[in-house]
């Protein structure tokens, strides 16, 4: 159970320093980038603020212990969601390799995060 519980905690941390806190700290400290990701795609500015928060929301959700599990739900599917459409921009618009791979990766890593949610959660 030790083990679940570090791996579970290792890759939601991760997903809420890399997912929550680098958008919000790049709002904070670096506003003139906020919408360094989602200019080139094409989407409005409205559309990157609406996407920091929700990403600070959605990957804070998962690090709140005792928390409902269909909150939670709802922040796994929100955050893959995020990351499927970011895929589908980058194929889409630019094809950069690199920016194709990395929301996988992370997507990878949130996968891992919620199968050792579930596995918790099953075994009490």
């Amino acid at each position: 159970m030790k083990k679940k519980k570090i791996i579970f905690w290792a890759t939601s941390v991760f997903i809420f320093l890399f997912e929550g806190m680098m958008p919000l700290s790049t709002l904070l400290f670096q506003p003139e980038y906020f919408n360094a990701g989602t200019k080139p795609l094409g989407y409005p500015d409205y559309f990157a603020y609406t996407l920091i928060i929700f990403k600070i929301l959605g990957s804070t959700v998962l690090i709140i212990p005792r928390l409902h599990p269909k909150i939670k739900e709802w922040a796994y599917a929100g955050l893959t969601f995020n990351l499927i459409f970011a895929v589908i921009s980058h194929i889409i618009v630019d094809g950069n390799i690199n920016y194709i791979l990395m929301p996988i990766v992370i997507g990878c890593i949130l996968a891992t995060s919620y199968i050792y949610n579930s596995k918790i959660n099953s075994n009490g």
